[in-house]
């Protein structure tokens, strides 16, 4: 049989040049690994033993005959890809090449052997070099070597490119012959849409939260401040557009429509009016102001909200209270800013309100 030297950065006469102290001085190799092709490669064992317990276990298992040569068989994969092995196990690094080369390899070594370290940058390497037509070749591998995060990355890409996947020869291999994986990579697409769906269908409801969050800031703005056409009777309201002045302009519009409403006036309500008490109901359920708040009827539905606790409270009104209050805490803590239109110039028309001083009369409800 012939012998392998190991490639100069780990040969056991050159590995004095190595900084670390352990390899320093190192005895002469005590055993050899022995590959397919009948190559012998002079190892130490006291290295290899402290890097895998599993070739610890086969390196202290008793010889049959003492005088017998130490033997270690490294069989069924290419004797480059055992080199590239040994190699880690010395100085813990393994070339891009070798990786390209021999990935699959070294990852079915680093598995059976325990080196978790190379399983791991195995892993991450085939992860990135993953293809149509190798991918579920890949992924079946990485279900019997115990990668999990390499047998999650091949399903998002069998899940995202399924139509050509279909077409490959590994696919029709599955189908034959391991119907139980295919069955798992169809639930994973099932479950991959349905996380799709529901994150969409959330982001939409924290827009619309958000949203709500503005109108209420545009909403105190207003009774504080005034904005262009709309303020409190005792401010001259400022005319240059606010910064969230989109949302601020259909507060202003509710408001200028809440004022001078006919149903509202003769003890009716239309669906506008019904979502200004809506947003004025939001606002003291959220204010905090309490007598300092400058927003109508704050105070007066805060003592409404104080004799309903005794009943029943709208279970889905305190979630939405509840939203919009994590919506604002979400937006003050800086994540991205969302997109605001800044409107230039004056975009309403008609007289400019300058009081909607509002009051409550019992037992029938809000009125104006």
């Amino acid at each position: 049989m012939e012998a392998l030297l190991l490639p100069y950065e780990i040969h056991p006469h050159s590995v004095a040049k190595d900084r670390r102290p352990e390899f320093q001085e190192l005895p002469e190799p005590d055993i050899h690994i022995l590959t397919s092709g009948g190559l012998r490669i002079p190892v130490h064992s006291t290295i290899l033993a402290s890097v895998s317990s599993v070739l610890e276990n086969i390196i202290n298992q008793p010889q049959k005959h003492r005088s017998s040569e130490k033997v270690v068989q490294i069989l069924g994969v290419p004797c480059e890809a055992v080199v590239s092995f040994v190699q880690f196990l010395y100085t813990s690094r393994c070339t891009e090449e070798y990786l390209r080369k021999y990935g699959i390899h070294l990852l079915a070594l680093s598995h059976v052997y325990l080196v978790p370290h190379l399983k791991k940058r195995c892993s991450k390497h085939l992860a990135r070099k993953l293809t149509i037509d190798s991918v579920i070749d890949v992924l079946q591998l990485a279900r019997m070597c115990d990668a999990p995060d390499l047998s999650l990355s091949c399903m998002k890409m069998v899940s995202s490119h399924y139509k050509a996947v279909q077409k490959t020869e590994g696919w029709k291999f599955l189908q034959e012959h391991d119907p139980w994986l295919e069955l798992q990579i169809l639930q994973f697409m099932e479950e991959s849409e349905l996380r799709k769906k529901r994150c969409r269908r959330q982001r939409k409801e924290q827009r619309v939260y958000l949203q709500l969050s503005d109108a209420m800031e545009c909403l105190e703005h207003i009774c504080k401040e005034g904005c262009t056409n709309v303020g409190p009777r005792d401010v001259e309201p400022t005319k240059k557009p606010c910064a969230k002045f989109s949302t601020c302009h259909g507060v202003q519009l509710l408001i200028k429509h809440f004022a001078t409403c006919a149903k509202r006036v003769h003890g009716g309500a239309c669906w506008r009016c019904k979502r200004m008490w809506q947003l004025l109901r939001l606002h003291a359920s959220i204010c905090d102001q309490s007598d300092a708040c400058k927003v109508p009827l704050c105070r007066q539905f805060k003592l409404k909200m104080e004799q309903e606790k005794d009943g029943k409270e709208d279970s889905k009104w305190k979630m939405l209270v509840k939203k919009v209050v994590s919506a604002k805490t979400i937006s003050s803590l800086g994540l991205p800013k969302r997109k605001r239109a800044a409107a230039a110039g004056d975009t309403t028309s008609g007289d400019r309100i300058r009081s909607f001083r509002l009051q409550c009369v019992e037992p029938n409800g809000w009125v104006l």
